[in-house]
């Protein structure tokens, strides 16, 4: 499917849809990106400039499994560090150390917050769902269910695909397509016949090199022409944008 000028989700071509879960279901990508400056600013001082809470953020983390973030952004800045293990303390000067303290900081936040879910996302799971399509959450945090849970809103999906499946399952992290099809796999439907929303660059990506048949970037951030040539047929600030049009028949397993 080439680029789509409209931003409607026509489900008579679209039986099921997919949603990445930071940044478009629930509201922490802020918190993840803080979580992250607070960790390598400490990690980069007498090395390098301070992490862009935006740039680098968006860049070389956002969307991409924890361990992979730290790393892609290290080398983004010419740095290297010792993998370490999972036994290191957090905040020790490795990848694990460093991904150890992001976790911590993240999800201390979580717990004495809560999480938010963008009623925008809520009002177009009750939409899709009222005229018969199905509907899945994907994220490559080990916390994904967590997170999900905590917003409310696991009822609107018919399953969840996390880092712990990614785990078990050894799946390649985003850009790699893997997460997003085995959603599909798991809904029985070809990507053909699935959707996916996204607002991470590397999340875009996979789902463009997926095969699904509508990819819809739903982000403030980034250049819109940059994420077409990603893979999005449609780019919005907000899901409020898109339309859902016709209905997918009742459903048959």
């Amino acid at each position: 499917m080439s680029r789509v000028s409209e931003p409607v989700i026509d489900l008579t071509a679209i039986s099921a849809v997919v949603f990445d879960t930071d940044g478009v279901v629930t509201d922490t990508a802020r918190g993840h990106a803080a979580a992250w400056k607070h960790v390598f600013d400490a990690f980069l001082r007498g090395r390098s400039s301070p992490f862009d809470i935006r740039d680098d953020y968006l860049r070389h983390v956002d969307g991409r499994p924890r361990l992979d973030g730290i790393r892609t952004f290290l080398a983004a800045r010419g740095i290297s560090a010792p993998e370490g293990s999972a036994d290191d303390e957090p905040g020790a000067p490795t990848v694990h150390g460093l991904g150890l303290a992001k976790d911590q900081i993240f999800m201390a936040q979580v717990d004495k917050y809560g999480v938010a879910a963008f009623p925008s996302t809520v009002a177009l799971l009750h939409e899709l769902r009222r005229r018969g399509a199905r509907t899945a959450a994907v994220s490559a945090s080990l916390h994904g269910r967590k997170l999900v849970n905590s917003a409310g809103v696991m009822h609107l999906f018919d399953l969840l695909v996390d880092g712990n499946d990614a785990a078990l399952m050894n799946l390649p992290g985003k850009p790699d397509p893997a997460l997003f099809l085995e959603a599909t796999r798991r809904l029985a439907l070809p990507a053909a016949r699935t959707a996916v929303v996204e607002a991470a660059l590397p999340g875009i990506e996979a789902a463009g090199k997926g095969g699904f048949g509508l990819v819809i970037a739903a982000t403030r951030e980034g250049d819109a022409a940059e994420l077409h040539a990603h893979g999005a047929h449609i780019v919005v600030a907000d899901v409020g944008e898109l339309e859902v049009r016709g209905k997918v028949l009742p459903w048959t397993s």
